[in-house]
């Protein structure tokens, strides 16, 4: 039987690491999914129901809290576990995270491509 294929939407602003992360997760045998601000995310969440979105706390239009906020009041993707992905590393920024819901936080410059997609397939197993 064939292993299943996970879906994961990558949120992320910054053309350069959005491509990075895609390649990575792909290589890995991830299906990767991108958008380039929250309110792209938002509209890709809801019709490609991801089984983990990687979701930017900086980014224009909605940013990541916002985006957040409106997946986890969405009967639709409410279920959907979120991890941030983001350079904010302050405490309150990471407990704000936390607290709306977001399955986990990780320091973008603390962890390697290959290192963020081992954190990830824990996540499935």
């Amino acid at each position: 039987m064939p292993k299943k294929q996970f879906k994961i939407l990558i949120v992320e602003d910054e053309p350069f690491l959005l491509e990075l992360y895609d390649a990575k997760l792909t290589q890995e045998g991830f299906d990767a999914v991108k958008a380039g601000d929250g309110q792209a995310g938002l509209s890709l969440a809801r019709l490609e129901m991801p089984d983990l979105i990687l979701l930017d706390i900086l980014m224009p239009k909605v940013d990541g809290y916002e985006m957040l906020k409106k997946l986890k009041a969405d009967g639709k993707t409410k279920k959907i576990p979120v991890v941030i992905f983001s350079n904010l590393s302050q405490r309150e920024e990471i407990e704000k995270g936390l607290k709306l819901g977001a399955k986990d936080f990780i320091i973008k410059s603390s962890v390697t491509p290959s290192e963020l997609v081992n954190k990830i397939k824990k996540y499935f197993k």
